[in-house]
């Protein structure tokens, strides 16, 4: 997941170009197949025979279109861009003439992105659905349809919201980090964030060359976090067929500190025992596991809703 493309002042969402050009030559270098996301949703359930990785592009800002853009074009490297309605055209963004110029390419598709892109979860459901609709309406009078693929702001999403975009959409995708398999949630797809401090190529190596760790069910469904339910009861039952599985080391970050997770295993379930609440804005897990020189990985991302 990419943000700004040579911003340097936003280094938190921004990615210099040259590194990411760098990137793009090391997953062609590794054999891997960039996935066209035109034909993401066809080809979701069928098992692969080679990894595949797909790039995603969020919020349409200028600075992709100036930066980026030539070079995937040239490239005809596949990607989503997703778009928030609400900013188009204005100063440090796309224009809707630019963002139906990438959308003619046979090699790219445009999500949806909400409308506002505003901290969706603080607000009530009523006004989720409204900033969705509202977003509807935009696309079909600039592109003649919605987009069958969703992308929550800053990966914040609660069961309300999840199960809405369920019905409306295709996939979505979040912001807590991981590698797809068949058993993820459709509409809680992990993506790995590229930054200036997260994009260092060392670690970049070691993402594309990640493999799913794959669980049949992880607990809460609930990942909005309030005082109620901070910390949460966190439970990831596995498949009792998998191997290694107690080689898993999990971190956290509850307290605002990320510290080795204190796990407990019973029977082929991941329990956590938290050491206190996490703080706004955002609780995380990250679960790796060395499988016979295989490393596996899922991440979680729990908002914590502003009182």
């Amino acid at each position: 997941m990419y943000h700004r493309f040579n911003e340097h002042k936003y280094p938190s969402t921004n990615i210099q170009m040259d590194v990411f050009k760098k990137q793009m030559q090391i997953i062609k270098n590794s054999n891997y197949i960039f996935s066209n996301p035109k034909n993401f949703e066809k080809n979701f359930n069928i098992p692969k025979t080679n990894k595949e990785i797909l790039i995603t592009i969020d919020d349409a800002f200028l600075s992709f279109y100036l930066e980026a853009w030539p070079y995937l074009k040239k490239n005809k490297i596949p990607f989503v861009l997703f778009v928030s309605t609400e900013p188009v055209g204005k100063k440090g963004y796309m224009t809707w003439e630019q963002i139906k110029e990438v959308e003619a390419e046979k090699f790219t598709i445009i999500g949806h992105h909400s409308h506002s892109h505003e901290y969706l979860i603080d607000n009530d459901n009523d006004f989720f659905i409204s900033d969705i609709k509202k977003a509807n309406e935009i696309f079909l009078k600039n592109l003649g349809y919605i987009p069958n693929l969703f992308s929550y702001p800053f990966g914040e999403y609660s069961k309300f919201m999840s199960d809405y975009i369920a019905q409306n959409f295709n996939y979505a995708f979040g912001q807590h980090s991981g590698v797809i398999d068949l058993n993820k949630d459709k509409f809680e797809l992990p993506r790995f964030p590229i930054n200036e401090k997260y994009g260092q190529l060392k670690r970049f190596n070691s993402i594309i060359n990640s493999f799913p760790l794959e669980y049949e069910q992880l607990l809460p469904l609930e990942k909005k976090l309030t005082i109620e339910n901070n910390p949460p009861n966190f439970k990831v039952m596995f498949f009792k067929e998998q191997d290694n599985i107690k080689n898993i080391n999990c971190y956290s970050n509850e307290l605002n500190k990320w510290e080795k997770s204190n796990t407990n295993f019973d029977n082929n379930v991941l329990t956590i025992k938290f050491r206190g609440s996490f703080k706004p804005r955002r609780g995380r897990i990250n679960c790796s596991l060395n499988d016979d020189g295989k490393w596996r990985w899922f991440g979680v991302q729990f908002p914590i809703k502003e009182n």
